[in-house]
């Protein structure tokens, strides 16, 4: 493809998250051999506090969990979370982005005024009071309220563009051939914006992660669903730095690091292809 041809850090950034995403994919496999059916998070399934080894590669924690298979259960869910909401959010995005640009009017002035309110207004406590009080906090339902305060963003980028090209000829072309509304927008515009969707769902998938891990640091959110974020909870709330066991706090730290590198590693390599505006003046 062009795109790995093209940009190396879109190469690189494409082999971590994928690296990342089969391991977490894999979770189910090795945790079931390394524990022997039971639970990452089972309490007291080892001897408590025990230093890094064969049998613990990052050693365990004060409640004889092994600390790797909670890493891999932590990065299973955190790349659920940020890939569904993500997901979710750039739908929503790209749908009401392209009404709002192609249609606007009255459409358009609704569309940015929701948007313009979910960007201005403070998100995060009310993520956070949603989750507070809710009494069953699952894993959909936390992605459809991180995807609720995400799309807004992506809307907003992806709107202007969609406004200069219903113009264009070939849109002109397809309205004089009998094309509805809709067969434009999703099949003779939409196409166009399918590296720039891409850059918004990558951002969307960042922002979501970062709220949910913001969220489970606090202690807040499914206990259930043990993301890196609640990971780090747990060790934060354990006192694992005070006593030495840096493996469950850096561990998830440094895969989330990862994770948003590699992200932003694939959106500069997009920009860099298919953005014009970034290319040099002279040469292509």
């Amino acid at each position: 493809m062009r795109i790995f041809r093209d940009s190396p850090k879109f190469t690189v950034g494409f082999i971590i998250i994928s690296f990342l995403v089969i391991i977490a994919f894999l979770e189910p496999t090795i945790n079931n051999r390394r524990l022997e059916g039971h639970s990452s998070t089972e309490i007291g399934l080892f001897d408590t506090v025990l230093p890094p080894s064969k049998e613990h590669p990052f050693g365990t924690d004060t409640y004889g969990r092994d600390v790797l298979s909670m890493i891999l259960t932590g990065l299973k869910y955190s790349l659920l979370i940020g890939f569904t909401a993500g997901s979710l959010a750039t739908i929503i995005a790209v749908t009401l982005a392209t009404i709002a640009g192609y249609k606007g009017g009255s459409a358009d002035t609704v569309i940015t005024t929701i948007s313009n309110a979910i960007l201005v207004i403070p998100s995060w406590p009310i993520l956070a009071i949603i989750v507070l009080f809710v009494r069953k906090v699952d894993l959909l339902f936390l992605s459809l309220i991180l995807a609720f305060f995400s799309w807004a963003g992506s809307s907003r980028q992806i709107k202007p563009q969609i406004s200069s090209l219903k113009e264009r000829p070939y849109v002109e072309l397809a309205r004089v051939t009998g094309f509805s509304d809709i067969e434009i927008m999703f099949k003779e515009i939409l196409p166009n914006f399918l590296p720039y969707i891409f850059v918004g769902f990558s951002y969307a998938v960042t922002g979501t992660m970062m709220a949910e891990t913001a969220l489970r640091l606090v202690g807040l959110g499914p206990a259930d669903i043990p993301s890196l974020g609640q990971i780090l909870n747990w060790a934060l709330y354990a006192g694992s730095l005070a006593q030495g066991h840096y493996f469950l706090v850096l561990t998830p730290i440094v895969i989330l690091i990862l994770i948003f590198v590699s992200i932003n590693l694939m959106n500069v390599g997009l920009d860099e292809v298919y953005n014009p505006r970034l290319k040099k003046i002279t040469g292509v």
